[in-house]
């Protein structure tokens, strides 16, 4: 168990969504709502670290009536819930975005476009949504990626076929493109599909949580993170309080302080977050 000491020293709390504090129906724990709510009011903001769009989190920060700039895209895109103002963007280079494009296409891979705003597509990527797992993300059909490759954040990529991306990865890698890095992984709730994931070096949901607590003026020692997948190991590599959830993949569980003693659903944030908040009180 976490000294209380430690724990009152907590002055963020930073949390992945999916697998963490949503439930396998994409829902909130009605206890971790009223938790969070309770947080604010301790002065203890709390901010979503997410693979997902900004524009597909809008309902939960407005449940979470959360205040403070949100990790989105990984760490790609933070920005401010309630003024828009954006605390970082990562844009990829437009001569490495086409050089994933023509390997997409070299090797029949499925690819889109994630903007700020929405994920493009093409006719010949229509099934692309229906294979990324960017939970009610926006999707926006273009009639080519020639007009948008500028201002592109991250580039997806999809196969069922693990060996081509992995080709993939290693082309869009030192020596043949510099300061981008890449993604490679199995989707967690589609079998057989695999992912790989292309950003500009330097965006990370644990970078995120560091320019977190620079603009907030804190610590990374003083934040909490919470997490459950792959993607959320840079979090866990941080000086921050790593709590981990028992539905979390063994790699996060070995980073951990913490392991919840319930999943996401049985409210295992929750678990913590009451902890934490009886610590303050």
């Amino acid at each position: 168990m976490i000294n209380k000491e430690v724990l009152r020293q907590i002055k963020l709390v930073v949390s992945d969504l999916d697998g963490t504090l949503l439930n396998d129906n994409g829902d909130l724990d009605k206890s971790t709502i009223d938790l969070i709510h309770q947080l604010n009011k301790n002065n203890v903001p709390f901010a979503l670290a997410t693979g997902r769009l900004f524009n597909a989190i809008k309902d939960y920060i407005q449940i979470l009536n959360l205040k403070i700039p949100q990790i989105t895209l990984d760490g790609t895109y933070i920005v401010n819930p309630f003024s828009n103002e954006v605390l970082f963007e990562e844009y990829l280079p437009r001569k490495y975005v086409k050089r994933a494009l023509n390997l997409s296409d070299k090797y029949l891979l499925k690819v889109a476009l994630c903007h700020g705003s929405a994920i493009l597509y093409t006719k010949e990527n229509s099934l692309i949504s229906d294979m990324l797992e960017k939970y009610n993300a926006n999707y926006s059909l273009v009639e080519t990626y020639e007009d948008h490759l500028d201002n592109t954040l991250e580039i997806l990529i999809t196969s069922e076929y693990s060996e081509q991306l992995r080709y993939v990865s290693k082309k869009m890698s030192f020596p043949y493109t510099y300061g981008i890095r890449n993604s490679f992984y199995k989707s967690q709730t589609h079998g057989g599909i695999y992912y790989l994931e292309i950003r500009k070096i330097g965006s990370s949901k644990g970078e995120g949580l560091k320019k977190l607590c620079e603009h907030l003026n804190i610590k990374v020692k003083e934040a909490a993170v919470i997490g459950d997948w792959y993607n959320d190991k840079t979090l866990f590599e941080t000086d921050a309080l790593k709590v981990a959830m028992a539905n979390a993949v063994p790699e996060i569980k070995r980073l951990s302080d913490i392991v919840t003693r319930k999943d996401n659903n049985c409210g295992g944030a929750a678990e913590f977050l009451e902890i934490l908040l009886s610590a303050k009180k």
